[in-house]
């Protein structure tokens, strides 16, 4: 795709809005090295100066599949953007940004607003002083720019809906793979990976010990506890505990058997524990959450 692309102006109604997300624009940008920007053709609403920046009223996710430049913001400094890289523009925010004139750079972007966004940002997936994503040159991603272009043009029926899920795979992509880079630039995804899998395989042994799994996996446990929880959400022992109440939810579910013999069968000391964990997890006791899924099978 070579022949710029700027579908703006998208109309959203009260329904829409209610969906959590609404698309504003979206398009294709191809310049090419030593070529002015922003062009001629650029959204005159959208429409900014490299020597001034600008503030926009909504959300833009942009990514580049070609060539590199340069971005910063009123919360990130100067940084330089390549091909594979996303950049996360937000509303009421000054920004900036050019594509090198040795290279140009073909982008992709999508504009939008909407609580489900706001709500992410207030909960920190995305914040303003890390707004660029480092995903790779991806097939997939171009695809669903491409598909959000065609979505737009045709403005079926439910085409906000549609853009909208486009919008929110874009994000997932953009929050998933930029975590997974650092870890493999870490060279530990493969560790934590191991360790994943030996504490499944162990989980049910009321003496599994987080520091043993450090050391199968050569790292030393300050630090595997820190990656780990970024890697996971989870402190190792929590990790184990999460797995042992999620089999304890098949067990009550799917059996007959005593709590207490659930309990020791997942792995907990003992059944007082066991209830109080549950408890604190689910908000369920387990005879109460046995009772709500078995029904009258009991």
């Amino acid at each position: 795709m070579k022949d710029s692309i700027h579908i703006k102006y998208l109309i959203a109604n009260e329904q829409d809005t209610l969906w959590g997300l609404t698309i504003n624009t979206v398009g294709f940008q191809h310049i090419e090295a030593n070529e002015a920007y922003p062009p001629s053709n650029h959204p005159t609403r959208y429409l900014f100066s490299t020597r001034k920046g600008r503030i926009l009223d909504e959300y833009q996710l942009l990514y580049l599949s070609k060539g590199k430049g340069y971005f910063t913001s009123k919360s990130c400094k100067k940084t330089e953007i390549k091909e594979g890289n996303f950049f996360l523009l937000f509303p009421g925010e000054w920004h900036n940004y050019e594509p090198s004139i040795h290279t140009g750079w073909d982008e992709y972007w999508i504009g939008f607003n909407g609580i489900n966004m706001n709500s992410r940002v207030e909960n920190n997936f995305f914040n303003k002083t890390n707004p660029i994503f480092n995903v790779g040159i991806r097939e997939d991603i171009v695809q669903l720019y491409q598909l959000a272009i065609q979505t737009a043009q045709k403005q079926e029926t439910g085409f906000q809906q549609m853009l909208a899920g486009i919008v929110n795979h874009l994000l997932g992509l953009a929050y998933s793979r930029d975590k997974i880079s650092t870890f493999e630039d870490l060279q530990v995804a493969n560790q934590i990976s191991k360790a994943k899998i030996l504490m499944l395989d162990s989980y049910t042994k009321n003496e599994i010990n987080p520091e043993e799994i450090a050391l199968q996996v050569n790292m030393s446990y300050s630090w595997f506890r820190r990656i780990f929880r970024q890697y996971t959400g989870f402190s190792p022992a929590q990790y184990v505990q999460e797995l042992r109440l999620q089999k304890s939810k098949i067990l009550l579910t799917n059996t007959g058997k005593l709590i207490k013999e659930i309990a020791y069968e997942v792995g907990f000391e003992n059944a007082d524990y066991f209830c109080t964990a549950f408890r604190k997890k689910t908000g369920l006791t387990p005879k109460n959450y046995r009772d709500n899924t078995q029904g009258e099978n009991i």
